[in-house]
């Protein structure tokens, strides 16, 4: 008799513990994966072609991340010192002076002028930028006031040309800021 109880203790141990670990295993918790979603990245590469009698070439890139636009331009083959570069009006540069691209980029009618917080200014109106002595040079810039192909033509810069001009922007004078001739023009498409 002593043999059957504690077999029958044994065998009730045993399967006491068997459902203990058959209880874990069903409460095993559902594991979800989320996707969170990568900022929409926008870019556009612009080639900027010399005008007729100019040398410069250079390379401009906008970049559209998380509601602002950088713009990252290289130049070479400039004249030393300092020039300064717009956005014109129109994404034509089939004319040899550069002429076909328009004027500076004011969708809001506003005064050329200097960009800077509380300043009025065209939208287009990047600013200076100085060339080494070899005639090389880079701009960096970034805005919150353009986009990349949004529906707000005041922002958009998609259909606009890229000039570079032979001086510097003085900031001042209406409407081009008397940046000289037009030496180089690439068109943002």
């Amino acid at each position: 008799m002593k043999k059957i109880s504690i077999f029958l203790t044994a065998f009730a141990l045993v399967f006491t513990v068997a459902c203990k670990d058959n209880k874990k295993t069903e409460e095993v918790e559902e594991v979800k994966t989320v996707e969170v979603p990568k900022p929409e990245l926008k870019k556009v590469e612009v080639h900027i072609n010399s005008t007729e009698g100019n040398a410069m070439v250079g390379h401009a890139t906008f970049v559209e991340k998380e509601g602002k636009v950088s713009l990252n331009v290289m130049f070479e083959g400039l004249t030393p010192g300092e020039h300064a570069i717009h956005i014109h009006d129109v994404a034509d540069c089939s004319s040899g002076d550069g002429k076909s691209a328009g004027g500076h980029w004011n969708p809001t009618g506003v005064d050329h002028g200097q960009w800077m917080e509380g300043n009025a200014h065209h939208a287009g109106d990047i600013g200076n930028f100085t060339a080494d002595a070899d005639g090389k040079a880079s701009l960096d810039f970034e805005t919150d006031k353009w986009c990349i192909g949004c529906e707000d033509a005041t922002k958009n810069i998609l259909g606009h040309g890229l000039i570079v001009h032979a001086d510097p922007d003085d900031f001042t004078t209406q409407p081009t800021g008397n940046a000289g001739a037009r030496i180089g023009c690439g068109e943002i498409k």
